[in-house]
């Protein structure tokens, strides 16, 4: 299979032109394959098919098929409804609240000298641990997927606040082009206080974050526009997974062909890097315009370093 056009998507990185979107297999990286997550001695994030597991041991989940037991989101369902919502926010915390290792992806992306505007469906900190440990300052927006006074809004840190700003999505007025930003899409922890935590985890947690992506109020139109003119970065995602399914579909008019200076429409190039692929996973990424390349992260990661000598 082809190698990524490393060159390529360093020279749009470096510039501030590509839109990383890291997945739950980025919080993966820099975990060996043989290693067992352990709840007792976590040096490493679960994955999600393994917290999952966890939580469904815990609660007696009652089914023991393979497809339910490693569904998150129902599990996740099943522990909020019979241990209540605040009893699986503070369990996620405790299993997610650790000094986890940080992986080469999450180090490399801090190091692109350029403005970015990173989005990730992640809980965990280890990319904002990234920015800190390299000196960078970012901007954090978060989805509050468990305050439901401001169920309609988002949560924002400008570099430096330890508390957020509540805005109205398209109310949200920052300077793209001078400042990164780290939207966490699905929620977010605090390494330091629980007051802010926030997860869409649970099936009616997916329902209500995709009513507002419909609603065109999930993602803040100021990312909206900073997104036409870039290319994107899938990083641990798989297609498999609907939720990214109906994201990208609310994102595909960002993938249209843009016309400029009289020059012909042009789709600008995105990439997603996925171990293993299956031919599904291929042909859906194909039919979004994104040309998929067959590699670990820990590969790509350390294959895009070269090109800036790090």
């Amino acid at each position: 299979m082809a190698e990524p056009p490393y060159g390529v998507i360093w020279n749009r990185m470096k510039t501030g032109k590509v839109i990383p979107f890291l997945g739950a297999g980025a919080s993966m990286a820099g975990r060996p394959t043989d290693t067992e997550w352990n709840p007792d001695s976590p040096a490493f994030l679960p994955s999600g098919r393994e917290l999952s597991n966890f939580l469904a041991t815990e609660t007696m989940f009652p089914s023991e098929q393979p497809g339910d037991l490693d569904d998150l989101a129902k599990v996740s369902s099943y522990y909020a409804d019979i241990s209540g919502r605040r009893t699986l926010r503070e369990r996620l915390r405790e299993v997610l609240n650790h000094n986890y290792q940080i992986g080469e992806l999450h180090k490399f992306l801090a190091s692109v000298p350029a403005h970015q505007v990173i989005v990730a469906t992640n809980y965990d900190t280890l990319l904002e641990q990234a920015f800190r440990n390299a000196g960078k300052p970012y901007d954090l927006v978060v989805y509050p997927a468990d305050r439901k006074d401001i169920a309609n809004a988002v949560l924002w840190w400008p570099h430096g606040r330890t508390e957020p700003i509540v805005k109205a999505p398209n109310d949200l007025d920052m300077d793209l082009t001078t400042t990164t930003v780290i939207y966490k899409m699905h929620g977010t922890l605090e390494r330091d206080t629980d007051k802010w935590d926030n997860f869409v985890i649970t099936e009616e947690d997916y329902v209500e974050f995709l009513s507002r992506m419909t609603a065109n109020t999930a993602i803040p139109a100021i990312f909206y526009d900073y997104f036409r003119e870039r290319s994107f970065l899938f990083l641990g995602y798989s297609l498999s997974d609907w939720n990214l399914r109906v994201i990208l579909k609310n994102l595909s008019k960002c993938f249209s062909p843009r016309s400029r200076g009289g020059m012909d429409d042009e789709i600008l190039p995105s990439w997603a890097i996925q171990f293993h692929p299956s031919e599904l996973s291929r042909r859906l990424w194909e039919k979004r315009d994104v040309s998929i390349f067959d590699l670990t992260l820990d590969e790509f990661s350390l294959k895009m370093k070269q090109q800036h000598g790090g």
